[in-house]
């Protein structure tokens, strides 16, 4: 099965290089790649463009498009139009992937037959700490058993039901609105990817957790029929962050 990769970035610089390097250093490379920016004026581009000579040394067809989007969701929709392959794997600027992380991803699909698959993810603290996020398929659904950095999803159904752009949660959004469609879904129980706390799903504040809680509650569960109960998920979630970090 061929492979895309997506990154979606805006004025990250160093992030990109870390995110480039490690799709570059896949052991098993996908067919594509490519790079969606909103229009970066910080040196962004020049360093994706600096591995465009290595992307070629090991076949991958290496895509920068830069213009300016509706966000990162709107961004995310456009890499998925243009994407050509089988698969579909969504790494964001400063994320990066384990060595291994196709080579697992792929085995699982053909393994299981599954639709869409996720993994284990690593999590980074500022502080230099981390801690492992597991990947669990339960009844109950919550955001904390799920891990976008690591999910890879076949291309007709991202192409079939692209992102809403309501909110910041429109990945898990998608997410729950496969499994309601009864998509088979697989975990793999390794680490597939690391992520940097510090975005906007993550930031520490009394506002902006409230309306992270609206967000996921509404365009998350409500929009895909799950019960108002899921309310109180949404608000136990932003709590631990706020307390936990």
């Amino acid at each position: 099965m061929r492979v895309s990769i997506i990154t979606v970035v805006y004025n990250n610089r160093e992030g990109i290089g870390r995110t480039v390097e490690a799709v570059l250093g896949q052991s098993v490379p996908p067919m594509e790649y490519l790079i969606i920016d909103g229009g970066s004026r910080d040196g962004t581009l020049e360093r994706a463009e600096s591995f465009r000579e290595a992307m070629g040394r090991r076949g991958i067809d290496y895509r920068i498009l830069s213009e300016p989007d509706g966000g990162i969701y709107d961004a995310m929709n456009k890499g998925i139009r243009l994407a050509k392959g089988e698969i579909i794997g969504l790494t964001n600027s400063g994320d990066w992937y384990e060595p291994d992380a196709l080579e697992q991803a792929l085995g699982l699909f053909e393994r299981e037959g599954c639709e869409l698959m996720f993994g284990d993810l690593r999590i980074h603290r500022r502080d230099g700490s981390s801690f492992v996020k597991k990947a669990r398929l339960r009844r109950f659904q919550t955001s904390r058993d799920w891990n976008h950095p690591t999910m890879f999803v076949k291309a007709e159904l991202y192409k079939a039901y692209p992102f809403r752009n309501l909110g910041i949660h429109d990945d898990y959004g998608f997410y729950l609105q496969m499994l309601r469609q009864g998509r088979k879904a697989a975990v793999c129980s390794s680490v597939l990817a690391n992520f940097q706390m510090g975005g906007a799903s993550n930031r520490k504040s009394l506002r902006r957790a409230a309306g992270r809680i609206r967000d996921r509650y509404l365009y998350c569960y409500r929009i895909n029929g799950y019960s108002r109960w899921y309310l109180a998920e949404c608000v136990l979630t932003e709590a631990a962050k706020l307390i936990l970090g």
